[in-house]
């Protein structure tokens, strides 16, 4: 038997933002400026809210506790995550303590979170991949919306995770006939958009890969990235190589048409400041990315891996 979660209620297309009704006493939680994120709220036309926007990108639990502190004794009625992953995985993580639902309103479409069971939170100054049915969001509202303006280095970041979950997802040995079908389905629109320049179908592509992966694993080019986003290189960014690569050791049948949409968006190499044996270490304890893995990994396995990620050896 295979189980598929997936949020209650799913609003998505031109407009879902704005014809979307939202809670009254809401707070809402970003990481955007306040010019950026009241462009966004009068878009959305909600009325009565709190705003907290001080999550910091690549959030801890840290930003959690201050959230938890500063809010709960005001009781919203909901928490709204409203953009990138960091803003969605603070409201995840929060929304028990609270006691509420929560409405996850991604902005950038690449982490696919507003449809998973997935949290990402440093905790000790590291990141660390949580998974839990509490995390799943009530509520997701995608729109396309949040394309304009969006600086186009986050857009080549983010359309290149969605790409990575979506065939990591794939090849993943927890995978069923369903999630393979979303993770191909969510890669196929995302390649078709990225080689034909329609940014547009970007949120779609990113929410079939959220139901897709949410549901199963990504794999080893996860798993190898975090050592560069521990030394803050972009998630996305990191993925860039780090798929590829890990596409290639697996012979995955993605990996052709994953290293043509990288060539396409144009992604520098990467440098890795750490000692490749002691990064593969900690590599190593992620079992959550490399037990799923449809290969065993090996210490030397990850080595050559990370040498030829910093070789460009592609």
């Amino acid at each position: 038997m295979h189980t598929i979660r997936i949020p209650k209620v799913i609003k998505f297309g031109e407009n879902a933002l704005s014809e979307t009704e939202y809670p009254k006493n809401a707070l809402v939680v970003t990481t955007a400026t306040p010019e950026l994120s009241g462009k966004w709220l009068d878009k959305m036309g909600i009325q009565d809210y709190m705003l907290y926007d001080k999550v910091t990108p690549e959030p801890s639990i840290n930003d959690v506790k201050a959230l938890i502190s500063d809010f709960k004794d005001k009781k919203p009625s909901a928490l709204i995550g409203l953009g990138g992953g960091s803003s969605m995985d603070v409201v995840k993580y929060s929304a028990q303590d609270f006691g509420v639902e929560k409405i996850l309103i991604p902005t950038t479409f690449g982490t696919g979170a507003e449809m998973t069971t997935y949290c990402v939170l440093k905790f000790e100054g590291k990141k660390k991949l949580l998974r839990e049915d509490r995390f799943l969001a009530d509520m997701a509202v995608v729109d396309s919306y949040f394309m304009k303006g969006t600086p186009e280095q986050i857009i080549k970041n983010s359309v290149c995770d969605a790409c990575a979950q979506a065939t990591e997802g794939y090849d993943s040995k927890l995978g069923n006939d369903l999630t393979r079908t979303l993770c191909k389905q969510a890669f196929d629109i995302l390649y078709d958009a990225i080689m034909k320049d329609k940014p547009e179908n970007y949120p779609y592509g990113s929410m079939l890969s959220g139901m897709g992966f949410g549901n199963c694993s990504t794999t080893l080019g996860h798993a190898l990235s975090y050592a560069f986003s521990n030394e803050g290189v972009p998630h996305g960014y990191s993925l860039s190589s780090c798929t590829t690569i890990a596409h290639k050791f697996n012979k995955s049948i993605f990996y052709e048409r994953f290293k043509e949409v990288i060539e396409k968006l144009v992604f520098d190499k990467l440098e890795l400041k750490a000692d490749v044996s002691e990064a593969a270490d900690t590599i190593m304890t992620d079992k959550g990315h490399l037990d799923p893995n449809p290969i065993p990994i090996k210490k030397e396995d990850v080595i050559k891996c990370l040498n030829d990620i910093k070789a460009a050896n592609f």
